[in-house]
């Protein structure tokens, strides 16, 4: 099992929503942590209260991860102040709704850029120093949306199918070296993602960011190569959209996607 007291966690996305809990929950196991997101007044207040609660370590870097050299910014800063990271969880991302074609081109590139680009760069960077060490681990941040295209989501689903797939592919290579890979696939989630969103998903319909963290981190422990932690129908999703022909997978899930009002 992964040894988290006195061990160092890397979040992105660390100042609310899922980011957030994850903190919260590894600093409760003794966690000392680097906390990134661009929100960086939240992110010193959340740093400075878990070290007060739990009696470790924080750093809060205010980066935004749509700029093309924030992993590198991130790994020089770390370099400089001699701290190793020895769980990278990969949380921080962007997803618009709506027609691909109404949305400005360099939102839709900031998608890629976060749930993609400083991703893999970050896995890297720190992926490498673990395997040097013989230990650690990376928890990716996928989703429900990474088993089908999506319309009204077309970009964003692309985007995690990508980190399902990749992460699959990295724990497979990392086997034998002590680093542990895992993408987790949680569904509809009550956090802010959906704030400012034309959506008819009600809070009783999502799973809590709480339970989400917990299972979670409760298949990575089981060293889980890919993690479910939501309820049994968008387990049950995942498998039909594997088991149906293509064409009649991407009209169901526009479908469920024009339910939830994401087209709008």
């Amino acid at each position: 099992m992964f040894v988290y007291r006195g061990s160092t966690a890397l979040i992105t996305g660390a100042s609310k929503g899922l980011g957030k809990v994850f903190a919260e929950t590894l600093a409760a196991r003794g966690m000392n942590l680097v906390l990134v997101a661009r929100s960086a007044d939240t992110l010193q207040v959340l740093a400075e209260g878990l070290s007060a609660r739990h009696g470790v370590q924080t750093v809060a870097l205010n980066i935004d991860l749509s700029h093309p050299d924030a992993a590198l910014q991130i790994g020089e800063e770390l370099e400089r102040r001699d701290i190793q990271v020895d769980l990278l969880v990969n949380n921080a991302g962007l997803g618009l709704t709506g027609s691909f074609l109404s949305h400005d081109p360099t939102k839709e590139q900031s998608q890629i850029q976060v749930n993609v680009q400083a991703l893999v760069a970050l896995s890297h960077r720190f992926g490498s120093g673990m395997a040097k060490r013989g230990r650690g681990g990376i928890i990716n941040l996928a989703s429900n949306a990474s088993f089908q295209p999506l319309p009204h989501m077309a970009t964003y689903a692309a985007t995690k199918a990508f980190v399902l797939f990749f992460s699959e592919a990295l724990q497979f290579e990392l086997v034998g070296t002590g680093v542990h890979v895992m993408a987790a696939c949680p569904g509809p989630t009550a956090t802010s993602f959906f704030e400012g969103v034309s959506t008819n998903v009600s809070p009783k319909d999502m799973d809590s960011s709480e339970s989400v963290v917990q299972e979670t981190l409760k298949a990575f422990d089981k060293r889980k190569a890919v993690a479910y932690p939501g309820r049994t129908s968008v387990r049950a999703a995942t498998l039909l959209s594997r088991l149906l022909p293509r064409g009649l997978v991407v009209r169901v899930a526009a479908m469920a996607s024009g339910k939830m009002g994401l087209h709008s």
